[in-house]
């Protein structure tokens, strides 16, 4: 019958234990395999993971709260339907600010295809969407980048 206590070792497989501070002719004698003086030579010492031998460590370095790209432009966005709601034939920035849909003309806004358009205006605006564009010129109008 195998049990636990007849199972031998591969060779190669156990090595004995180092056994260290017997005397210089075991090899591990004087300084045990420590080498002489420094952090790792001291009772106590022990080497973390994130240890980088007094570099800047890397959990210093990487940015904590994220990456904001300065030169990103934010748009506002504005869909079809609300366009739609407008009686002029042509939308401006100035027509979008009478009307309540953005705070200043100086605002950069972008159209959006959600919703439909049923009569055909001219859309004057910095940015629109590929189902915005295609809806307002289905419809017979036009989209005018600024």
């Amino acid at each position: 019958m195998l049990d636990l206590g007849s199972l031998k070792y591969a060779p190669g497989a156990k090595q004995n234990k180092k056994r260290v501070g017997r005397g210089n002719g075991s090899g591990y004698g004087t300084t045990c395999g420590r080498g002489s003086k420094g952090y790792r030579a001291r009772s106590g010492s022990k080497r973390r993971p994130w240890y980088e031998g007094g570099t800047m460590p890397l959990y210093r370095r990487v940015p904590k709260v994220g990456f904001t790209n300065i030169f990103r432009k934010e748009y506002q966005p504005i869909n079809i339907k609300r366009i739609n709601s407008i009686s002029e034939d042509e939308i401006t920035p100035e027509v979008l600010v009478e009307n309540n849909i953005i705070k200043s003309e100086d605002v950069l806004y972008k159209i959006l295809g959600e919703g439909e358009i049923e009569a055909s205006k001219t859309v004057v605006a910095p940015a629109f969407s590929k189902s915005a564009k295609k809806k307002i010129e289905e419809a017979g109008g036009k989209a005018e980048i600024l």
